[in-house]
């Protein structure tokens, strides 16, 4: 009978094994030991010298020595700034070497370089639906660096492979929970609210990642466009939507400036218009004040009735 736990159901977490088993690797990273690796140095020079006065007196135990001196020797490690070591004795995970510099670990092991310096990506050039259904190209710049090596090594299988992927399947998911351009009446869209879609979209990659033990430092929309094949409809639609704010705007303005003509007209007594000559005089003032080209005056010489 097999001895790994049935299935549990899922729950609210995200990272909860979903399938038949639901195998996992659960692990965190420790510190592993080590000593400074000049003691191994001395060790491997006494190993020398013993095998030397082992020859001279013919002894039959030169193998000791000769065996300490090489395990001392392979047990020895540089860790460059910005790289760790991840120790493996017969296939447990020991530790990790996190601290720069020349160091003496356990014999008989197996060590992993993993980097831990700031990393970067660009996504491939998505082609995904908003949430109004429009087929959109996106890409996105994703900041990332490795945390727990133990989780990087043991968890996934390749924890780079695991972060691009990961990404891409995150910012489908945000870019089909916004629509591209939802005018003045949304709150939250792709082109209007960057900064907010990056914040979600850095969370949930976050959130996917952490299981690798990667942390997002940052994640910025690089590349946001409708598709070829709508992106000139979309555009009309935008120059519409322009003309007619505009319009608005300008209706809007014009009208504020008829009614203050008409009061300081008023105010100073600079004339006495009746009912048909304010709606006349209102009529030219907003031809002036709406058209699109410069009017031209025509002088009245004669009267308004006749």
């Amino acid at each position: 009978m097999s001895d790994i736990p049935p299935a549990t159901p899922p729950t609210g977490d995200s990272h909860t094994p979903v399938g038949h088993q639901g195998a996992r690797v659960e692990i965190s990273q420790r510190p592993a030991l080590a000593l400074n690796g000049w003691f191994g140095v001395v060790v491997v020079a006494l190993c020398i010298w013993w095998i030397i006065l082992a020859v001279n007196a013919g002894s039959r135990w030169v193998w000791v020595p000769l065996v300490i001196g090489v395990l001392v020797a392979l047990s020895l490690v540089v860790v460059p700034p910005g790289q760790t070591s991840v120790v493996q004795f017969f296939g447990r995970y020991v530790g990790t070497v996190r601290r720069p510099g020349f160091w003496w670990v356990l014999p008989l092991t197996i060590r992993h370089r993993v980097s831990v310096r700031v990393r970067n990506f660009e996504t491939n050039r998505l082609k995904v639906n908003d949430s109004d259904g429009n087929p959109v190209e996106i890409a996105a710049i994703v900041v990332w660096q490795v945390a727990d090596t133990a989780r990087s090594t043991y968890a996934v299988e390749n924890y780079e492979n695991f972060v691009s992927v990961q990404a891409e399947a995150a910012l489908r998911h945000v870019a089909n929970t916004h629509p591209y351009d939802g005018g003045e009446n949304r709150q939250t869209t792709l082109r209007g609210s960057t900064d907010v879609v990056a914040g979600e979209l850095a969370a949930e990659v976050a959130e996917r990642v952490s299981i690798a033990g990667v942390e997002i430092v940052e994640v910025r929309i690089s590349h946001l466009a409708y598709a070829q094949e709508i992106a000139q409809a979309m555009l009309r639609r935008q120059q519409a939507n322009a003309v007619v704010a505009a319009r608005s705007r300008i209706v809007e303005g014009a009208v504020g400036m008829v009614e203050l003509a008409l009061g300081r007209l008023a105010e100073h007594d600079v004339v006495e218009l009746d009912e048909e000559r304010k709606a006349s005089m209102v009529s030219n003032l907003m031809v002036v004040l709406c058209g699109d080209q410069p009017p031209s005056p025509i002088v009245n010489a004669g009267s308004l009735y006749t």
